[in-house]
């Protein structure tokens, strides 16, 4: 009897693991897709900001304009899987990003900040 509860949990992991290593091994499943990190880390005397866009689709996406609030960027071509770091200017609201491009995507995302953590620099 207790083997058969340990090779039913053996069986259930190894299921696990192979539905696991289909989905990585299958890569991205959308056409055109996006993923799009804004992310702004205040201290006590300035700010540090970037923006990360990544392709995570299947297709390469054209004219990709990133929106900071008054000022845009844009990207000519993003091939799937090209990830950018990209600075917002001085200035900018550090509120949201807006990103799109010609391919349909429309995404707008706030910003995020870490949490601050007594006895860290910037808290």
């Amino acid at each position: 009897m207790k083997f058969n509860f340990i090779a039913a949990g053996a069986g259930g992991a190894a299921v696990a693991i192979a539905i696991t290593m289909i989905v990585i091994i299958q890569g991205p499943t959308e056409q055109y897709a996006i993923s799009v990190d804004p992310f702004k880390d205040p201290q006590d005397l300035f700010v540090t900001a970037r923006v990360t866009i990544q392709n995570t689709g299947k297709a390469p996406l054209t004219n990709v304009m990133i929106d900071y609030g008054g000022y845009t960027d844009k990207i000519s071509l993003l091939r799937p899987g090209e990830k950018l770091i990209m600075s917002p200017p001085s200035g900018s609201a550090l509120k949201e990003v807006t990103v799109t491009a010609d391919e349909g995507i429309n995404l707008t995302v706030p910003y995020r900040t870490p949490t601050k953590m007594p006895g860290m620099m910037g808290s």
